[in-house]
């Protein structure tokens, strides 16, 4: 299958696009600007996903972009949970597995460098697998869905939260790459989210929204947009700082006016 909604992107491939977010989502300055958890709601939103799942001590459980490890600690720590994260960012994979050696869960949680559309598991793998504001960047979604299908045990189940938009509503600053890598150019509405999970041989089975935690989060970067500026920390040089604080704008409006929120889903394979 291709999928290729992601061309707004600067003409890139799919490959160039993936590695492209791989490299942002790895420098320091995002960690600082995003914080801990780089998805909307926060720990909060992770435990809330974990419970829908049902996840108990002693489950396999995949975390899909796993970025520095935040949600696999959490599933190791709080519910006993034995996790592999995959993540295309090779210094990502490599900072998350140092803090694993360092909290002494090198033995129940590895991280993997790997591609969400070609995942380096073999079939019914895990009982569950996750994905916390990654699917909406992944430029050929429906393989991705198939893949997660096909790592998951059979009545295994799949917890996603993730950006949801009305494209023909959003900005067109915010469909440029910036607003890719951002995580809301190639978002999509939630009922075509579950249509492709469907596609894969996942069915819905419970959906919430958390817009409000979208809604924070980007006030959270705008104001550590504006300390960093006022601190003078030399990473924030590395950035357009009048452009960054324009399209936190753009964004918050988007979710102002009902185009932008942020979704929890859980699926279950057939």
């Amino acid at each position: 299958m291709t999928d290729t909604s992601f061309s707004h992107a600067g003409g890139m491939s799919a490959d160039e696009a993936k590695a492209c977010c791989a490299r942002t989502y790895q420098q320091d300055i995002v960690a600082l600007i995003l914080g801990d958890s780089y998805h909307p709601g926060g720990l909060a939103l992770t435990r809330r996903l974990a419970q829908q799942l049902g996840i108990q001590p002693g489950h396999r459980v995949l975390d899909v972009a796993s970025g520095p490890g935040t949600t696999a600690f959490l599933l190791a720590s709080e519910f006993g949970a034995v996790v592999d994260g995959v993540d295309l960012g090779d210094r990502a994979v490599a900072m998350a597995g140092a803090k694993a050696r360092d909290r002494g869960l090198a033995e129940q949680v590895r991280f993997h460098v790997g591609d969400a559309e070609k995942l380096p598991f073999e079939d019914a793998t895990f009982d569950a697998v996750v994905s916390e504001c990654a699917f909406c960047t992944f430029p050929d979604k429906p393989t991705a869905a198939a893949e997660m299908a096909r790592v998951l045990k059979p009545g295994g189940k799949v917890g996603i939260t993730d950006v949801a938009l009305d494209q023909t509503r959003l900005a067109e600053e915010l469909r440029s790459l910036a607003g890719w890598v951002a995580c809301l150019a190639d978002a999509r509405p939630l009922d075509e989210y579950v249509a492709i999970l469907a596609a894969a041989g996942l069915d819905t089975m419970h959906t919430e929204s958390h817009d409000e935690g979208l809604a924070t989060m980007i006030e959270q970067i705008d104001a550590r947009l504006v300390a960093f500026k006022i601190a003078k920390l030399p990473a924030i040089e590395e950035i357009d700082f009048d452009l960054a604080r324009r399209r936190t704008a753009l964004a918050a409006q988007a979710v102002a006016d009902g185009i932008a929120g942020y979704k929890l889903l859980v699926v279950a394979k057939r």
